[in-house]
């Protein structure tokens, strides 16, 4: 069962934005005084202002001329300088943050439960992996130090405007307060748009790749007009908040301008009568005026960048939820290491559910002994697959408990156990890179004779010879260059190539011809004498060799023992077996042929046994 979400709260961010600024410490430090020392060389030019209006032109002091020129030259080549260098700075640190952050999230998801992957959408995880971390830019690049900088250059011209005009720059202030407190509830409003925005982009994109990526099934059945529909209403959606958060932006940019009006308004009417009334000099009013636009002109970038500070707050809302999931090898520091295994598996009275009161597996006993093999059968839906993920800790039994040469799996180091695993799945996931490349992902370090050798064995070299590049072939995105049969030797090929203590084989020969079956059974008999196998079968012609057979029915073992001990019972395995069998005989026996007591005598194209 899931855990209650909680809202995400102010507190929380905070204390992730200041480790996020704590780690990148040094260079937000040298870009605030950058930003700092840019700020004040940009008071040099309206500083001069007044004494080119007051004393040079005013009084005639010629001579102050080019010191006032060259005063705001020097200014300005600062502020050219420090401003390339703050890019820079903080552009990088930006950039490393998101990379850190993006290598952080998918090392987490990657660790997450199998359970999590299959209620949760593959686009949704690459969106929290690659979209959320880029609100990161905003916290550690120029985005926060300009919002700390913009308040801190706010407060220094604040206090020279106090300086040459109390009254009018108290008025303003009040202005600038009414201001910073929209603001506020702009953010407030905003933020969850900004959050319900990365659900829906990342719903969409979860949808949207199963799409693509089962476009044959969507053609095949003419689905196009149905997917175009699902993806109009979820984009519909994503642009009905968008067009939300547009108007919240608005608004808040409409405040801006008004405020800018209303300052000029103040500026018109006090500083018109100052000057009239000899309070201010001319010269006094221009630097005024410069210095208002260096305050009012930071306080107004402080509301574009703190719409997107809140915008990355939103990003590690959605960051927090994905990291919060527990973690499968939480803990494994702690548990016992397991560098070498025999093999031997046992379930003792395992008890398993999915949901509360909702029973998958019950009371499962069976030994395992090390270089055994066991075979599972079954109807659809029996608890089978369940029962072979508890063998790879995919799941942990809620009562019992499944050991490992007499240890408590959960006692064991799970990435230590599952390097000792070799898994041949019915629907073999490959990646899109060589065929060498896809063998040698169960040891990226084994040299290329052996990965040779295994391709081999696995009978791949059959149609490896036909490509042009041979083992260095492209299979594309999940191996659909190749064939159902050719994806599945690959995937043979690389258990083998693992060197497996435990074998996991669900229907590994389910996409083959009875003639590379029957080669391919030669390569697994080799790997199955060095290691303990678990099979499940749906043809049972290719587990008669097995040292025990596990009949599974409701979540519960029926029946156990040999292939003959459990024909010769007459019971739920005697009746798959006769019923497959004789489905069998009707697509190869030749009419009027009979088979034996065990179907002993099948035609010359019967199922090939092991």
């Amino acid at each position: 069962m899931e855990p209650k979400k909680k809202r995400p709260t102010f507190s929380a961010s905070w204390r992730e934005m200041r480790a996020l600024a704590y780690e990148h410490r040094r260079r937000l430090a040298l870009g605030l005084v950058l930003l700092l020392v840019s700020r004040l060389a940009g008071f040099v030019l309206p500083a001069t202002s007044k004494l080119l209006i007051d004393d040079v032109i005013g009084q005639r002091k010629i001579e102050l001329l080019w010191p006032l020129a060259l005063a705001g030259l020097g200014a300005t080549c600062v502020q050219a300088a420090t401003g390339f260098a703050l890019s820079q700075i903080l552009g990088v640190a930006a950039q490393r943050a998101i990379n850190d952050m993006r290598k952080s999230v998918q090392a987490h998801v990657l660790r997450l439960p199998v359970s999590n992957f299959d209620s949760t959408q593959t686009g949704v995880l690459i969106a929290r992996i690659m979209n959320d971390a880029e609100g990161v830019r905003n916290l550690v690049g120029t985005g926060l130090v300009q919002f700390v900088g913009g308040l801190v250059s706010a407060a220094l011209g604040m206090l020279v405007l106090l300086y040459l005009n109390w009254k009018l720059t108290l008025a303003i202030m009040g202005l600038l307060l009414v201001f910073g407190g929209a603001m506020t509830w702009a953010f407030k409003v905003l933020r969850p748009l900004f959050r319900e925005r990365g659900k829906l982009t990342a719903d969409i994109t979860g949808r949207l790749n199963q799409s693509l990526g089962g476009v044959r099934v969507v053609k095949a059945y003419a689905a196009e007009a149905n997917e175009e529909r699902v993806f109009r209403a979820d984009v519909e959606r994503l642009f009905d908040n968008v067009r939300r958060a547009v108007t919240g932006v608005s608004a808040t940019n409409a405040v801006s301008v008004a405020i800018v009006g209303l300052v000029g308004a103040l500026l018109t009417v006090f500083g018109g009568k100052s000057i009239l009334a000899g309070q201010m000099t001319l010269g006094d009013f221009l630097m005024y005026l410069v210095f208002i636009g260096l305050v009012v002109g930071p306080v107004i970038e402080i509301a574009s960048i703190g719409t997107q500070i809140t915008e990355a707050f939103a990003g590690l809302d959605r960051i927090r939820e994905i990291r919060q999931v527990p973690m499968e090898n939480a803990g494994d520091e702690l548990r016992e290491a397991c560098p070498d295994v025999r093999g031997d598996i046992a379930f003792e009275h395992v008890h398993f559910a999915y949901e509360p009161d909702k029973p998958v597996l019950s009371d499962i006993n069976f030994h395992a002994p090390a270089g055994s093999t066991t075979a599972l059968v079954g109807s659809s839906g029996s608890g089978k697959s369940t029962l072979v993920g508890l063998v790879m800790a995919f799941h942990r039994p809620q009562q019992g408990r499944v050991t490992l040469d007499g240890r408590d799996l959960a006692s064991l180091r799970l990435t230590d156990y599952r390097r000792h695993l070799g898994v041949v799945l019915q629907d073999n996931f490959l990646f899109d890179g060589t065929i060498a490349d896809n063998i040698a992902f169960a040891r990226p370090g084994a040299a290329r004779e052996e990965v040779e050798a295994a391709a081999k064995l696995a009978h791949c070299d059959e149609f490896v010879a036909r490509f042009e590049k041979g083992m260095d072939t492209v299979v594309g995105e999940r191996g659909i260059k190749l064939s159902g049969g050719q994806r599945q030797r690959v995937a043979i090929a690389r258990a083998l190539l693992a060197r497996p203590k435990i074998l996991i084989l669900d229907e590994a020969t389910s996409s083959l011809d009875s003639e590379s079956e029957a080669l391919i059974q030669d390569g697994l008999a080799t790997l199955r004498r060095s290691c303990t196998t678990f099979v499940i079968a749906h043809r049972l012609s290719t587990i008669r060799t097995a040292d025990q057979i596990l009949v599974v029915e409701q979540g519960r073992i029926v029946e156990r023992g040999t292939h003959s001990q459990l024909y010769k019972a007459g019971g739920r395995y005697r009746e798959l077996h006769d019923r497959q069998y004789r489905f069998e005989a009707e697509r190869f026996v030749n009419p009027g042929e009979e088979l034996g007591a065990e179907g002993a005598r099948p035609g010359p194209k019967g199922p090939a046994g092991v």
